[in-house]
């Protein structure tokens, strides 16, 4: 099974594209492997000055292809090691990351948010987070960026209610910068890192590094989210909420309830 990314780069900007739209950009262990590696060859090259996430055909990510996550996550594998891999480099990543979003966000497609530090956003991009809903619980440090970014109770609304964000919703949370149409978006986005690009590159790396701060209590959280995902994949809630899913049928959590 392919990647599903297509990385470029061109004017200082490494674009990193879901390109898999016939299972709406689904990410599967290669897609993770794919990622990483773009990151830190990025952010080695004196050729990129900023990452930019983008999807294709009008969706950004449906977040893990159901079918490779089950085949891991249930076999004790928790999250598994390339998606692991990959979360444990987003704290370490030192050049700017924008993301370009249009239609569905779904799960690491939202989490990932939380690490971009540009967010445009199409009236039709729409952000869920359904770990709760399907016996889990929040990855990519999510737990602890979400109510940083968005405050308490609007991050509860996210990643436990699992309320999906629209477009003008995420930007008044603080998770998307500007609304913009969808033939203009990547042009948006790809302008803030040429601009990026123009800048002192120490200067620009600075800035960030203390804008976001020290990476170690988010490193910790990540891990600590890891282990608690293993976990729980392995809850009788989590198996009812998957079966539920592939029968395609609302799930019944009522007899995990305690008096």
């Amino acid at each position: 099974m392919t990647s599903g990314i297509r990385v470029s780069i061109a004017d200082g900007v490494q674009t990193i594209r879901f390109a898999r739209p016939e299972k709406k950009n689904a990410f599967v262990a290669a897609s993770y492997t794919a990622m990483t590696e773009a990151l830190a060859s990025g952010d080695a090259s004196a050729d990129v000055a900023a990452h930019v996430f983008i999807g294709s055909e009008g969706v950004f990510t449906a977040g893990n292809d159901i079918g490779d996550f089950l085949a891991t996550a249930q076999g004790a594998a928790g999250l598994g090691e390339p998606v692991l891999v990959f979360l444990r480099c987003l704290p370490r990543v030192k050049k700017p990351m924008i993301a370009a979003v249009d239609g569905l966000a779904v799960g690491i497609g939202t989490t990932l948010m939380f690490h971009c530090d540009l967010v445009y956003a199409t009236p039709g991009a729409r952000f869920i987070a359904p770990f709760v809903n399907l016996g889990c619980v929040p990855e990519a440090g999510s737990s602890l960026l979400a109510p940083r970014v968005m405050g308490h109770v609007r991050a509860f609304e996210l990643l436990a209610l699992g309320e999906p964000f629209e477009a003008e919703a995420a930007k008044d949370a603080g998770l998307v910068n500007r609304i913009v149409a969808a033939d203009v978006l990547e042009k948006t986005a790809v302008g803030a890192g040429r601009t990026l690009a123009q800048k002192p590159p120490a200067a620009v790396a600075l800035a960030r590094r203390l804008l976001r701060g020290d990476g170690r209590d988010l490193e910790a959280r990540i891990e600590e989210e890891a282990t608690l995902f293993s976990q729980c994949m392995q809850s009788p809630e989590a198996k009812e909420a998957f079966t539920a899913f592939l029968e395609k049928r609302p799930p019944d959590f009522s007899k995990f309830r305690r008096a």
